[in-house]
């Protein structure tokens, strides 16, 4: 009976006609430990947007798997067979990148671009936003010998280029150290996200690539699940042998993930400093509480309630405040985070967007970082709460009597 005991003075005390929640300071602990909770859950959803964004993104920008060739062969046919029928493999590409320039014919100014080289299934299945368009120009292409482009989002805004315009391409072959010139037809664009790729990519034919002077040198590899890359990695480790290095998109930016988990915790420690002021007004409405109810204690001591007992009545008034503070600022940060990345109010333009890899600040909440926040502000809450509480139910029984 005792819990119950307990759950009952501290829900009276609560409600009643001079229960503390009524009181200014009971207001103002409950509003600061919302905002500080709210701050905390907004934050959190940053980092963890802008991470699985950020991961989302480098996936769909180059591979999840990547196989370079030390040196610069090319894997068999075989080989790349073997890869594809693995397990959880759903696409083996072989890739060209290259380094030029790109400009419309009537202007002179030309655009710094990368040449990323694919097969003309790859260039449909990844990044052609209009799949007819891109057959059109391969047709059209092919009457008047100008081959097909697709120009990112971004570049093709640049550039202020219209599907079917003939572009100069101008391309650097490193290895023989000259410029080799192409005529290019704008066949389509495509936006992955990756402010990079969208603002300086040009998908073209990898044989193209290749004879623009791109080289050949490494296999893309999609698998079906990217989170967990490392057993397929190993199989086509083992399949390549020592002649290729092979890579997954985690391992390649490991330190970039590294600093935003770091950056996320710090930012976790900082603003949990806001709700630790916050539970001092937490704490300061139980002092008025254990004030206002300093007769009642006195009676109920004397009827034998512990002191303990009467420790946890207070602690529960303190933590169910706080706990209702946390639940309205959990509920105020997801209708902020979601507002804020359904309607992109936080957008970037193209310069600061090539900085931080994303155009807008996507927002998502996810169970874990609620579930670290409300912990931590329990705790917080539970450990200012704790000297008022035993303090409050500390009183002698004669004092507190004699007090009214």
């Amino acid at each position: 009976m005792r819990p119950s005991l307990v759950a009952t003075l501290a829900w009276r005390y609560l409600r009643g006609r001079r229960s503390v929640l009524l009181h200014g300071t009971a207001r103002a602990a409950l509003v600061s430990t919302s905002l500080g909770v709210t701050t905390m859950v907004i934050a959190m959803a940053l980092m963890t947007g802008y991470s699985e964004d950020l991961q989302r993104k480098l996936i769909g920008g180059g591979a999840a798997i990547v196989a370079y060739a030390l040196d610069g062969t090319r894997a068999s046919a075989a080989k790349r067979a073997q890869i594809e029928e693995l397990p959880g493999v759903t696409s083996v590409e072989e890739v060209a990148y290259g380094q030029g320039s790109l400009s419309r014919l009537e202007d002179p100014r030309p655009l710094d671009v990368t040449l990323r080289g694919l097969d003309g299934e790859g260039l449909r299945r990844r990044f052609a936003t209009q799949p007819g368009a891109l057959a059109g120009a391969e047709g059209a292409a092919g009457a008047e010998s100008i081959p097909p482009a697709l120009l990112g989002r971004e570049l093709e805004r640049r550039l202020g280029v219209r599907e079917g315009e003939i572009l100069r391409l101008v391309a650097v072959d490193l290895e023989d150290l000259r410029f080799r010139y192409q005529r290019v037809r704008h066949a389509g664009s495509f936006e992955t996200g990756f402010a990079e790729a969208d603002a300086g990519w040009v998908m073209i034919d990898r044989s193209l690539v290749e004879e623009l002077g791109g080289r050949s040198s490494l296999l893309e590899i999609g698998v079906v699940d990217p989170m967990r890359t490392g057993p397929v990695s190993a199989q086509v480790e083992a399949i390549l042998g020592d002649d290729f290095l092979v890579t997954d998109w985690r391992q390649f930016n490991r330190e970039l993930f590294t600093a935003l988990g770091l950056q996320k915790l710090a930012l976790f420690m900082v603003l949990g400093l806001i709700v630790v002021v916050a539970t001092f007004n937490v704490a300061s409405s139980l002092v008025v509480l254990t004030r206002e109810r300093r007769r009642e204690v006195g009676v109920l001591s004397a009827l034998g309630l512990g002191r303990r007992s009467l420790t946890a009545v207070f602690l529960l008034c303190g933590v169910s405040l706080g706990a209702v503070g946390s639940v309205l600022g959990v509920a105020l940060g997801w209708l902020v985070s979601w507002l804020l990345t359904t309607f992109e109010l936080i957008r970037f333009d193209p310069g600061v967007a090539a900085i931080y890899f994303i155009s807008s600040v996507p927002f998502r909440v996810e169970g874990g970082d609620v579930v670290a926040v409300l912990l931590f502000t329990l705790a917080a809450t539970f450990v200012a709460c704790w000297i008022p509480a035993w303090r409050g139910a500390a009183l002698d029984p004669g004092d507190a009597l004699r007090y009214d």
